[in-house]
């Protein structure tokens, strides 16, 4: 009997939690609109870098650092293909966002999910929030150089 009381509980809870499985999406892109402060950037995102220097020509020993860096502080949660581990594939990420961008989320990940509209849509699908490494900004260039390599630059 106590147990059918636990699991009853819980099914309530759930159900509490997750709004019925009702939310549709227009009320979730206001949602997500409304937490986008009117300062924050986009293309840049929250943090100290407005602008990164990439260079004419990948470095590569840049980018073989920042491989190993990844392969112990990232690779637990992100594939470096397209494909999702716990965290979204790497696979075109340099693509799809601006250098400021990603040194900004590699650095200070917690405010930008906080106000990103595209986080926090992610953070939805992949249901674990991006930990902060404590990178240091040496670091987290590397890793974007990796990232570049990644996708393919020369």
């Amino acid at each position: 009997m106590k147990q059918l009381a636990i699991i009853l509980v819980l099914g309530i809870l759930v159900y509490a939690c997750s709004s019925g499985g009702k939310q549709d999406s227009e009320s979730n892109s206001a949602k997500t609109e409304a937490q986008q402060p009117s300062d924050y950037d986009p293309n840049r995102g929250l943090g100290k870098f407005d602008n990164v220097d990439l260079g004419d020509k990948l470095d590569v020993q840049m980018a073989n650092d920042g491989k190993l860096i990844a392969d112990v502080k990232c690779a637990s949660c992100h594939k470096y293909t397209e494909d999702r581990l716990v965290g979204p594939g790497w696979a075109g990420v340099t693509e799809r966002h601006r250098p400021e961008w990603i040194m900004n989320f590699i650095t200070n990940p917690d405010p930008m999910i906080d106000k990103d509209p595209k986080l926090l849509a992610q953070l939805e699908i992949c249901l674990v929030r991006m930990p902060n490494q404590n990178l240091s900004d040496d670091d987290a260039r590397k890793i974007l150089e990796f990232m570049r390599e990644n996708d393919g630059v020369n």
